[in-house]
């Protein structure tokens, strides 16, 4: 079998567990009155990863998770990112968090546990970078968009 450059293995994306890399969709729930907190959704091939994983949690604040630079952007070195929080800890705060790791034009998220359509556990995905980081940014911009305060001009009169 002929060998393959490591420029070549490390190009190459990685598939996830069905042949194919994975698809992120980040969603913001945008706090009160529908919730307590403004917080992220993270879906990995249309499955909620935090509500699946443990139903306790809610997502990490957009601009702590999502922002440029953030704990969700890949480096080559792994990290460990919290990318959920329990509501109403007790007796201390628990945390969901994950491995985000980049592999040449790949992100891959490990240490996961969660259900997965067939009701096998899911312990790694893969994510396309350019699809990945396109996501990131475009959940940022909308989540600034929606939780930004209007301008003193067009507040209502008395809104701080």
């Amino acid at each position: 079998m002929p060998r393959r450059s490591p420029r070549g293995l490390r190009a190459a994306v990685p598939r996830g567990q069905s042949g194919a890399a994975s698809r992120l969709l980040v969603d913001t729930c945008p706090g009160a009155p529908v919730c307590t907190a403004v917080h992220t959704y993270l879906f990995v091939d249309g499955l909620d990863i935090v509500a699946r994983s443990d139903s306790r949690m809610a997502g990490i604040g957009p601009g702590r998770l999502l922002r440029p630079g953030g704990p969700l952007y890949p480096t080559d070195s792994p990290r460990t990112v919290d990318v959920a929080a329990e509501e109403r800890p007790e007796p201390g705060p628990a945390r969901l968090s994950l491995r985000v790791r980049l592999r040449g034009e790949a992100v891959i998220w490990s240490d996961l546990m969660y259900p997965g359509p067939d009701g096998g556990v899911i312990a790694e995905v893969r994510f396309r970078l350019d699809q990945y980081l396109g996501e990131i940014e475009r959940a940022y911009a909308a989540a600034r968009h929606t939780t930004e305060r209007p301008p003193a001009a067009v507040r209502p009169e008395g809104a701080r």
